[in-house]
């Protein structure tokens, strides 16, 4: 019924995104991933929507590519894993990511992402493996909730004059390529804390 929405943004907040389209404001539920990849309120954009519409409920969801639309409509392919699950599932990690994972057969990784678990992992494994297809020009999208066990190291570059935006984004994905990292797992907060912030150094340079 609806392919997209185009307006200005009026507000944005953790899984949800108002935009106005000509005096009407819509109320979408976005994945958290995807809110940095549209603009900052007062600005222009298009999001891609889709309408769940039920006899209890109508809910539109709106996400900043088709790529990511089309992933969420896979996920709903899966057994057990409803519009809000999805969105769960990629608000707390990366489209990406989860590609890499089910590419990888992670099965145990997969487990740990938030609204998964071992029963809808498998399920997923099962489903999507092979299947789960992101254009090449997309480029990766980045979950920014890797980033928040890190506030400190955020806090303490954005002090010295780096782009807050910029940081939380470059430590989410510095935190992604180290989690398969033993080495890193294995070390106290603070040793992770400071090997981050010294490569998020050289990367900002």
């Amino acid at each position: 019924m609806f392919n997209s929405l185009t307006g200005i943004i009026t507000g944005k907040f953790p899984k949800q995104v108002f935009i106005d389209t000509n005096g009407v404001e819509w109320d979408l539920c976005v994945p958290d991933s995807n809110l940095d990849m549209l603009p900052p309120v007062g600005n222009e954009a298009k999001i891609y929507t889709y309408l769940q519409h039920t006899d209890q409920l109508m809910s539109l969801y709106g996400f900043a590519s088709a790529d990511e639309r089309s992933v969420f409509l896979d996920l709903l392919k899966v057994d057990g894993v409803g519009p809000k699950g999805a969105v769960k599932i990629m608000s707390a990690v990366s489209s990406a990511r989860l590609l890499d994972v089910l590419e990888k057969g992670d099965l145990e990784m997969l487990e740990k992402i938030p609204g998964v678990g071992k029963k809808t992992a498998g399920k997923m494994m099962l489903t999507l493996k092979g299947k789960l297809k992101i254009s090449e020009s997309a480029g990766p999208v980045v979950s920014l909730k890797a980033a928040s066990p890190y506030a400190d190291v955020v806090m303490s570059l954005a002090s010295m004059g780096y782009d807050k935006k910029l940081v939380e984004q470059k430590l989410a994905q510095l935190v992604e390529i180290l989690t398969n990292d033993s080495s890193f797992a294995g070390k106290s907060q603070k040793e992770r804390e400071d090997i981050l912030f010294r490569r998020a150094i050289v990367e900002l340079a």
